[in-house]
């Protein structure tokens, strides 16, 4: 008997040294971006089709101060409450100490610089298919910003979801960088798919989720409810966006829709960042969205 209970202890320990082997955080390696420069200048544009401010700037803020990305916005969850962390050049309170490699490790593998895995509130379920030369262009872009000295308040997450490591095994289901919308398209739909299903994140709002907060992807754009809160994302395929692709570029270059409405809550931030975007990026993303599935809200 007690050769078995000693059998059966060194069983448990291997098996729990395999998990923890399979979900430990995996950065990229080390020469990822080996020959990469970034340039700021389009590192602009990357940051404006991203949505950075949308989340790290301080709620509210208008012109300038969307530049300065002190964080601070609560956003609710059946899992807690995340509190967005400054992402401003400063090197104490921000992502000043930073290398562009560890802002790679961030949004496309959700790893923090310390090694640890990040919620996927923040969106690296998305920016996981972005590519190294957009990240180091954003990188080079961000430095330009303004530091600001303001501390990132801690997330507000109880048991078990504050347990990070568990985080390696929602990867290991759910971390896909393969696209969602595939087959043969152009050049105009595939520039929209990487805005939309890359940097944009779309999806994050108006797919729904399953029970441990992945995104369907069988129910791609079909809307989603608004988590903690009231009201729904709306569902974008074709099946109930009936707007034509002009007037899509319309409504995120204004946020005027073709009823005479106008674009509210965290939508209207995020027109603010694709009127920033070229007009062919605009058109992009019309053209990609008549390519989607149609799906009938769920």
């Amino acid at each position: 008997m007690r050769r078995a209970l000693v059998l059966l202890a060194v069983i448990g320990l291997v098996a729990a040294a395999a998990a923890l082997w399979l979900i430990r955080p995996r950065p990229l390696p080390a020469d990822a971006l080996a020959g990469l420069t970034g340039d700021a200048v389009r590192g602009e544009r990357v940051f404006w089709a991203g949505g950075c401010a949308a989340c790290h700037a301080a709620e509210k803020a208008e012109g300038a101060d969307r530049l300065v990305l002190r964080g601070g916005q609560r956003f609710p969850s059946p899992f807690g409450t995340f509190v967005a962390p400054n992402i401003s050049p400063d090197p104490a309170a921000g992502i000043g100490g930073w290398t562009a490699l560890d802002l790679a490790n961030a949004m496309l593998r959700g790893v923090s610089p310390q090694g640890q895995h990040y919620y996927p509130v923040f969106p690296y379920a998305s920016y996981a298919r972005a590519e190294l030369q957009d990240v180091a262009d954003l990188y080079a872009f961000l430095m330009t910003l303004p530091a600001d000295p303001t501390p990132s308040a801690p997330h507000e997450v109880g048991f078990p979801f504050n347990l990070r490591f568990t985080l390696g095994g929602w990867k290991l289901l759910f971390l896909n960088a393969d696209w969602v919308v595939t087959g043969d398209l152009g050049p105009a739909e595939r520039r929209g798919r990487y805005l939309v299903e890359a940097l944009g994140h779309c999806g994050e709002c108006h797919t729904p989720r399953n029970a441990l907060g992945a995104m369907r992807r069988d129910l791609w754009l079909s809307g989603a409810p608004v988590p903690g809160g009231k009201g729904r994302f709306p569902n974008i395929t074709p099946a109930a966006l009936k707007w034509s692709e002009a007037d899509i570029v319309e409504y995120l270059t204004s946020g005027f829709t073709p009823d005479y409405d106008s674009a509210g809550g965290h939508m209207a931030l995020v027109v603010q960042n694709t009127a920033h975007l070229p007009v062919e990026d605009r058109a992009a993303i019309a053209a990609y969205l008549k390519r989607v599935k149609p799906i009938k809200s769920p």
